[in-house]
């Protein structure tokens, strides 16, 4: 990845503590404009860091993840305190995607402050796996859903029965 794997992960006694994570579709799922997701994002965000969370968790996948990883890495320039985690599902995960997406994938990944891998290859539970790794690491979600059968609603489900906050967004 970036050499930023195996690192030790921002400190905190409790690992949910303060730490917020994404979920949300990909772009052809999403049936708001796109910028109107990302400016929701972007305001959900903002008020996460003015609850006091200053670490952020995103999945990497295309749209909704590095919609919101970005969003954080560039208020990471006007907040200094806030961290950044990529959570891999699996190493190459992003070889298959357009190459716009991986040009993305990539330049989100150099803002990262921590590269967490779930899988070292590629498996068929290896999203759920991260997404289930999220969670458990985060005390708020951020899920931009548009209400149907979905790896986000999976997660939405995980997170509400391990009793961690989801705001919602229109997906």
């Amino acid at each position: 990845m970036n050499g930023k794997d195996e690192k030790a992960a921002p400190e905190n006694t409790n690992p949910r503590a303060k730490r917020c994570c994404f979920t949300g579709h990909r772009p052809q799922f999403i049936t708001r404009p796109i910028d109107d997701v990302k400016v929701d994002l972007e305001n959900a965000i903002m008020v996460a860091i003015k609850d006091g969370y200053r670490i952020f968790i995103t999945g990497m996948s295309c749209g909704v993840d590095i919609w919101a990883g970005s969003i954080v890495g560039r208020l990471k320039l006007r907040f200094p305190e806030i961290k950044l985690i990529a959570a891999v599902p699996f190493k190459g995960c992003e070889e298959s995607w357009p190459p716009e997406w991986q040009e993305q994938f990539h330049r989100l990944l150099k803002k990262t402050d921590y590269v967490k891998v779930i899988c070292p290859e590629y498996r068929e539970d290896a999203y759920q796996l991260r997404n289930q790794w999220m969670v458990d690491h985060s005390s708020r979600v951020i899920a931009v859903y548009n209400g149907h059968a979905s790896g986000t609603r999976n997660t939405i489900i995980y997170a509400r029965k391990n009793k961690i906050f989801v705001k919602y967004l229109a997906g």
